[in-house]
């Protein structure tokens, strides 16, 4: 694992902000774990409130900037702690 990706993926979706708080996802400490081994980036996101509705905007916003950095070929998000965890999970990493 490079810690130079990990470091480059945390940045990078720093830039996602929680839409009702305005604070970065990272910040809020929502971003539970970032690995990064051979190219694929495993995130895990867990939402304050299990029923949080903006989850998913978050998440795909996540994948989204992680995927920008370079030396990532692939993201994986999983979200945590979320009454529909399963079903976002399965939507996001089509």
């Amino acid at each position: 694992m490079s810690d130079d990706l990990v470091n480059d993926v945390k940045n990078a979706i720093s830039n996602v902000n929680d839409p009702h708080m305005g604070v970065s996802i990272v910040e809020m400490g929502l971003v539970q774990n970032i690995e990064v081994n051979n190219g694929i980036a495993k995130i895990t996101i867990k939402p304050t409130n299990p029923g949080c509705m903006s989850v998913t905007r978050m998440a795909n916003d996540a994948k989204r900037e992680a995927e920008s950095v370079d030396g990532i070929d692939k993201v994986e998000i999983t979200v945590e702690g979320h009454m529909m965890a399963d079903s976002i999970n399965e939507m996001i990493n089509k």
